[in-house]
């Protein structure tokens, strides 16, 4: 049975159309950014530089009406540069300290290059992607209703990286494995870059920009996935696919129980069940089925696992180790 749709499902959609025209031939980085801000999640995009991973997120948020902040990660960063600090002001001659908010007080935070700054500046988004909170200064402030952390990063084995804590990776939502794009999607990046320099007046940029999604549209999208019906056996499934990075032993002539040395936590069956029905939404539907679930096991789980040595040595990636969990755990039982 389909769902009737709403506005906030055509304002969704539209945005999803609008970010699918600035990044050809990454719909499914689209489709994560879309999903992630159904679900209040974050998104960590990785990639080699040049794959359009910050074009995307700045695609997202032109497209929205919704404040937006960047911060530039580097091995100098502090922790204050993100959360914000108190300044020293004179107010009718008698000196006081006031709050300036960091930019991590936006509704879309791009975290450019994350794993190029040490740890500590990291674990200052910490708090704020699990509860939705900043401590500065001595006080615990409320971020807006609609917050999400976009991060990207080059990959670990590139020059001047810090690898994310496990602590760290396991509050995003969503990892996205941003490729280079094929012959064809890059002949159509030089024409799109080559329309965009073309535009001689701010009205055609306008024009190329003339979608804005309000925050109410989203709040209203987010809302919705609480009707969106998940079956016991479709729970099962979910706790099942988690479960089995803990109990690697019981499934015979698998590979993945030599591949796994730390399993996924349950930050992961919450996150696997809210993408589900986030999917299941944008297609249409009131309820979830195995294809939602399996739509979205690669970037909700991947980044989640921890691999053995035996995995590395052989050269074994997450997504060989989610295709194998989703060949040998069973659907139904």
């Amino acid at each position: 049975m389909e769902i009737r749709v709403n506005s906030s499902q055509t304002a969704v959609s539209s945005l999803y159309t609008s970010v699918c025209k600035s990044i050809v031939g990454q719909e499914h980085v689209a489709k994560s950014l879309i999903i992630a801000l159904l679900t209040r999640g974050h998104v960590l995009l990785e990639g080699l530089p040049g794959t359009a991973k910050t074009r995307s997120i700045k695609a997202l948020a032109e497209s929205m009406q919704a404040n937006f902040g960047r911060v530039q990660f580097t091995p100098d960063l502090l922790p204050s540069d993100v959360t914000g600090s108190e300044v020293y002001r004179e107010v009718a001659g008698k000196p006081q300290l006031d709050f300036q908010p960091g930019p991590i007080f936006n509704n879309i935070v791009l975290a450019d290059e994350i794993n190029r700054a040490p740890a500590k500046v990291q674990a200052a988004l910490l708090e704020a992607m699990a509860e939705g909170t900043v401590t500065a200064a001595g006080q615990t402030r409320k971020l807006p209703d609609l917050f999400m952390v976009l991060a990207t990063q080059n990959p670990v084995d590139q020059e001047g990286t810090y690898p994310l804590p496990e602590a760290q990776m396991d509050r995003f939502t969503l990892k996205v494995n941003v490729a280079y794009p094929d012959k064809a999607a890059e002949l159509a990046i030089i024409k799109l870059v080559r329309q965009e320099e073309s535009a001689t007046s701010k009205e055609d940029q306008a024009d190329s920009n003339m979608l804005m999604v309000s925050p109410t549209d989203i709040l209203a999208g987010q809302q919705a996935l609480a009707d969106i019906y998940v079956s016991p056996v479709m729970e099962n499934y979910i706790v099942d696919l988690i479960m089995a990075t803990r109990n690697v032993d019981i499934y015979d002539n698998a590979h993945f129980p030599d591949w796994i040395e730390v399993g996924a936590s349950p930050r992961a069956s919450i996150a696997l069940d809210r993408c589900s029905r986030a999917h299941a939404w944008l297609d249409g539907r009131d309820f979830v089925c195995p294809d939602d679930v399996r739509a979205v096991l690669h970037c909700v789980l991947g980044h989640r696992l921890i691999l053995s040595y035996n995995a590395a040595a052989l050269g074994i990636k997450p997504e060989q180790v989610v295709d194998d969990l989703l060949k040998y755990v069973p659907y139904g039982q």
